[in-house]
């Protein structure tokens, strides 16, 4: 057929199909194909959602995005992740047949829509079209774009049937969960998991008073909790002055274990990104913050100018790391699996496995046993991690104990750390879950998983 006939020329350029969208044309495509993007990367290949979203280098498709698209996608990878059961079984619920095995694009799409229009305050219409356009545009699920437009509109009519909860976590987690804690407690952990966190801040000042300030809560541990903030945290009162900064409640009890330290010498090890230095600082120690990377150091010296306190910085490897002299006091909060944060980190089951549990473990085995080396006799060497696996914790905390002569555990009390009485084990370790620090408000409930010992050098 000739080009009188009716052919078209061709540029050489690969046409996009007639239906395609770009996702400029489209406020929100963008959003949106980036969250299904990224939440391929948590599910198929465990790389960190922390990572993803950061602001700095983050994925190139999310660093692509305004503020304002940057919030939508991490909201919706929250709710996707943080209710990851209860979606696949509403797809599963939604649709006639099971989808193809190779349909893993269509099976991240459709989490990311069903998030939104059952967990998210966003127009379900909007949720749905996108969803649709999105499937349009991407050559693995445009033949599904009208099965992707059928099952999100029945959803939209009939989403009160699919919120009854499921188990949103890998099998392998929540029977981890059960071994440690009971059915019980385990199941109050995996749904109050479910529930956006709320925002804890150690204040210099009175928490009371800061509390009253922000429209917050004093929390019995000491620390201010917000529910919500409206607008950027940097615009709070006290922010720009050093008032305060954001830390768990339960990240800020190992710092406390010290008693006085006014004058002494303390070392941070794994110090970065520097909540505790900054309490051991203000606490009046003179600390000495170690951690493996610069940037991570870099970060944490930005983090202290702010609140205008003073720590020195090493960078080193804490394996092989030796002073000039012992510390009178040593915190090593050593890198976990952090799986008590999964509230604030949903995507730690997904990322996550048995065996990084156990080579975490040994790691951590290997720093402590490291670290009580370096404090003087006499001195205090403070253990924790964010893990609810008491393999990260209770068990190197025991296997220290038996194997080295030299160390004796040191029982905290409940007035130490000031929370409920849960927090402090029959042996003396504190051990916190996201269950634990009940609040007839949810938004106000809970707090991350932690654990922490106290051990003295004797000789």
């Amino acid at each position: 057929m000739s080009v009188a006939q009716g052919t078209k020329r061709t540029s050489g350029k690969k046409q996009k199909p007639a239906n395609h969208i770009d996702a400029v044309d489209r406020p929100g495509l963008a959003a949106r194909q980036c969250a299904t993007r990224l939440l391929g990367a948590v599910i198929e290949k465990h790389t960190s959602l922390d990572g993803l979203t950061d602001n700095s280098n983050g994925h190139p498709q999310y660093m692509a995005l305004d503020d304002r698209d940057r919030s939508l996608v991490r909201a919706i990878l929250g709710a996707a992740l943080r209710n990851r059961g209860t979606i696949e079984a509403a797809i599963g619920q939604l649709i006639d047949r099971p989808l193809p095995e190779n349909a893993v694009a269509l099976r991240h799409l459709l989490h990311v829509a069903v998030a939104q229009i059952l967990y998210l305050d966003l127009p379900d219409r909007a949720a749905v079209d996108l969803a649709v356009t999105a499937a349009n545009n991407d050559p693995r699920n445009r033949r599904f774009a009208s099965m992707v437009n059928a099952v999100l509109r029945r959803l939209s009519r009939e989403k009160d049937k699919f919120t009854a909860g499921v188990s949103n976590v890998p099998a392998w987690f929540e029977d981890s969960l059960i071994a440690a804690y009971g059915k019980d407690k385990a199941r109050a952990i995996l749904d109050i998991q479910t529930k956006e966190p709320p925002i804890d801040l150690t204040v210099k000042g009175n928490p009371q008073v800061w509390a009253e300030k922000l429209g917050g809560v004093a929390l019995p541990t000491g620390s201010v909790r917000l529910a919500t903030v409206d607008g950027a945290l940097t615009a709070l009162p006290g922010f720009a002055e050093g008032e305060w900064w954001v830390q768990d409640t339960a990240a800020s009890l190992p710092a406390k274990l010290f008693g006085d330290i006014k004058g002494k010498r303390v070392a941070d090890l794994c110090a970065a990104p520097g909540g505790k230095t900054a309490q051991l600082a203000l606490a009046g120690a003179n600390v000495t913050a170690l951690d493996l990377s610069a940037n991570r150091l870099k970060r944490l010296r930005s983090n202290l100018e702010r609140l205008h306190l003073s720590a020195e910085t090493v960078e080193a490897n804490l394996s092989a790391y030796q002073p000039a002299e012992p510390f009178d006091a040593i915190l090593l909060d050593a890198p976990c699996s952090s799986t008590g944060t999964v509230r604030r980190h949903p995507d730690v089951p997904w990322t996550k496995t048995p065996e990084d549990i156990s080579k975490l473990a040994q790691l951590q085995a290997k720093l402590l046993d490291h670290a009580v080396t370096i404090v003087r006799p006499g001195g205090i060497v403070v253990f924790s991690n964010c893990s609810l696996d008491p393999l990260e914790g209770e068990k190197v905390a025991n296997d220290l104990l038996a194997k080295n002569p030299a160390i004796e555990l040191v029982p905290v009390t409940r007035d130490e750390v000031g929370g409920p009485a849960e927090l402090i084990t029959k042996e003396g370790f504190v051990r916190s879950t996201p269950a634990d620090l009940f609040h007839e408000n949810p938004a106000l409930s809970g707090m991350d998983g932690f654990f922490a010992a106290r051990f003295k050098r004797k000789y």
